[in-house]
């Protein structure tokens, strides 16, 4: 799974839930939909194979091989997995990868997780979604396609995806998808590469019809520890570009969504505040609905292998699907546990008044620490409250 081959709230019937519910207000961030049962299971994010025909300098893996792993989990696996998750909740899937479209029995999976109640959802590179393959998807009852476009241009994002025309393939895909009456939606990881484009990526992506833009700060993890020097923005850096997604998702043209980005939800709120005006679906979309990070709270990731972290970028496993009961991993798991109890974030985060909002991206805190995810997120600039007066 690289770092923008999310599916994260794709999906138009959670979206109508979503109004339906709308729990209104400029609070904590609560919500009779996202927060209605504390910790139930939302999304599960799974990766399908670590196989993928590109070698995207980001990827959240180093063992990427252009070809099925061995170790992939069996389809008889899959589905049993899938059993696992339906016990826990009826929440997301989103089939991920490496490249998903790699595995022959894909579609067979999807149709048997939308059999069992699931909703489901694909993210794909987009460079193998041919008209053929775009109609077995739409006929394998996934809801919606995720495409990632890191570039507003072939040049920028062929080389950030390392092949030579992926970008024409990626837009080709995103087309014979809408043929087929699929939802779409683009994901675009932002660093040093294409942040001068984000404009312009706005842009294609109104001019292509697709649903949804999603986009994703980049996370130190797999490949993207070896460029993450080169390839960061620095905190300032990132704060302004939040705030420019702020202003476009006031623009209401295509629904917007921040991953990878906990402080958007501080900035989402400080801004409303200063306009005047209270957060709500109408006025804020799902993300007055939502939260920062969510890893072990309301998502998790398996691996192709059947391990299961918290989110695709924190390399600390909580549970295997081979060796336990899913239900059992989400319920009783301690890293979940940990993750769960604000009262363990440390540094700034600790005392952050918008921590129940945003928490700050636990796989970066990972990162910087080597080790503890649950120490403060270093790519934010705001100074709490409570510090604030202590220096006073």
């Amino acid at each position: 799974m690289t770092a923008s081959d999310d599916g994260d709230g794709t999906i138009k019937d959670v979206y109508k839930s979503i109004k339906e519910n709308d729990g209104g207000g400029g609070d904590g961030g609560a919500s009779k939909f996202m927060m209605n049962k504390e910790n139930q299971l939302r999304l599960v994010f799974w990766e399908t194979t670590a196989g993928c025909n590109l070698e995207c300098v980001h990827c959240r893996r180093l063992d990427v091989a252009r070809e099925l792993m061995k170790n992939d989990l069996t389809t008889e696996q899959s589905k049993k997995m899938i059993d696992g998750l339906v016990k826990a909740g009826k929440c997301i899937l989103v089939l991920s990868g490496g490249e998903p479209l790699f595995r022959p029995d894909i579609y067979e999976i999807a149709e048997y997780a939308d059999s069992v109640g699931l909703t489901v959802a694909l993210a794909t590179n987009g460079t193998l979604v041919t008209p053929e393959v775009a109609r077995k998807i739409a006929d394998s009852k996934v809801q919606r396609v995720a495409i990632s476009l890191d570039g507003a241009t072939p040049e920028t994002h062929d080389k950030f995806r390392k092949l030579p025309g992926s970008y024409d393939l990626a837009v080709q895909g995103i087309k014979n998808l809408q043929a087929v009456g699929m939802e779409t939606q683009i994901n675009s990881t932002i660093a040093k590469h294409n942040v001068h484009e984000v404009e312009k990526l706005y842009e294609n992506a109104i001019a292509l019809g697709v649903e949804a833009l999603h986009i994703f700060m980049l996370v130190p993890v797999g490949c993207g520890v070896q460029i993450a020097e080169d390839a960061m923005l620095d905190a300032n850096k990132y704060e302004e570009v939040l705030n420019w997604f702020y202003d476009i998702s006031q623009e209401g043209k295509i629904q917007t969504k921040a991953t990878c980005a906990p402080h958007y939800f501080r900035i989402m709120r400080q801004r409303a505040k200063a306009d005047g005006v209270s957060i709500s679906v109408k006025s804020h979309g799902m993300a007055a609905m939502t939260k920062g990070c969510l890893a072990g709270q309301s998502i998790c990731f398996i691996s192709h292998k059947g391990e299961v972290f918290p989110c695709g970028y924190l390399p600390v496993e909580a549970g295997h699907v081979l060796k336990q009961e899913f239900a059992d991993v989400w319920n009783n798991s301690k890293v979940f546990a940990n993750l769960r109890d604000q009262d363990k974030l440390g540094g700034k985060c600790g005392v952050c008044e918008y921590k129940k909002v945003c928490e700050g991206c636990r796989a970066r805190a990972f990162f910087e620490t080597k080790g503890d995810y649950m120490a403060e997120e270093p790519y934010c600039i705001y100074e709490p409250k409570k510090i604030e007066k202590a220096k006073a």
